[in-house]
């Protein structure tokens, strides 16, 4: 309805690298040019703040640093209620090896994890990693996965009833991709039932639109079994002047491309 409205629209630029929050569709029926950083890849390579947000998500849901934080405000000082995991005793699965899933499996391998990794479109040659050919393989085995995906139709609610039967009762998810790679309803029914299974999120279905509406938001507000932050995997301030500065650059190239046109 935005884009209908705005008569003398000729780009659309986004200083990101997904572009689900833009009617794709609607633009190019109307011409609009889309610009982002999905395919800029020797600036995206600089910017790592998505991947250490994952990996923060990780650590703070293992260690259960924020209920712990949350006790001692309340007067208590009690370790027994926040015992955790060390990672050179967990096997973490990440779904998704591009610049991102690369850069958390680093972090994970530099604490002696043992690390899986499913990607069909990448060939993985690092000894240290192994690639698995199927999904559910990372699905039953690991006690961590951390998702770096687009969504697409292959994607979008690839966290389902169905493969989440196939997942460790004390599993921990992380996603900081897109809300809709979950299927909250399905995922909020397995937390039921798993209450040692954790979430941490950066992301909601739907999020910009209908957040009030999310399942796993509401779940979260009575439940120590999930961790949500509000999109801020790419928010540090060298992500933003390197993203936001680039972005800039494609705009003013497309009006000297499109001046030069005329």
């Amino acid at each position: 309805s935005l884009i209908e409205k705005a008569s003398s629209l000729k780009s659309i630029c986004t200083a990101s690298t997904g572009t689900n929050h833009i009617d794709i569709q609607c633009a190019k029926k109307n011409q609009i040019s889309i610009l982002s950083l999905t395919n800029e890849r020797k600036i995206i390579n600089q910017i790592s703040s998505t991947a250490e947000h994952a990996f923060a998500l990780t650590i703070a849901s293992i260690r259960k640093i924020v209920s712990a934080n949350k006790d001692v405000l309340k007067g208590n000082w009690n370790y027994e209620n926040f015992i955790g995991r060390q990672l050179n005793a967990l096997t973490i699965g990440i779904v998704g090896y591009g610049r991102l899933g690369k850069m958390y499996s680093k972090y994970c391998l530099a604490f002696n994890s043992n690390v899986l990794v499913f990607d069909p479109y990448k060939k993985i040659k690092l000894g240290k990693i192994t690639q698995v050919s199927s999904i559910e393989e990372i699905f039953g085995k690991s006690d961590i996965i951390s998702f770096h995906v687009h969504v697409n139709n292959e994607t979008k609610n690839m966290v389902n009833s169905t493969n989440l039967k196939l997942m460790k009762e004390k599993i921990l998810l992380v996603n900081t991709s897109r809300g809709d790679i979950f299927n909250e309803k399905d995922l909020v029914n397995f937390l039921k039932k798993n209450p040692k299974a954790r979430v941490a999120s950066d992301v909601l279905t739907d999020e910009i639109r209908n957040k009030e509406n999310s399942e796993l938001l509401r779940y979260s507000m009575k439940s120590k079994q999930v961790l949500i932050t509000p999109h801020i995997g790419g928010m540090t301030t060298e992500a933003q002047e390197i993203a936001y500065n680039h972005a800039i650059s494609l705009l003013i190239n497309f009006f000297k491309l499109e001046k030069k046109n005329v």
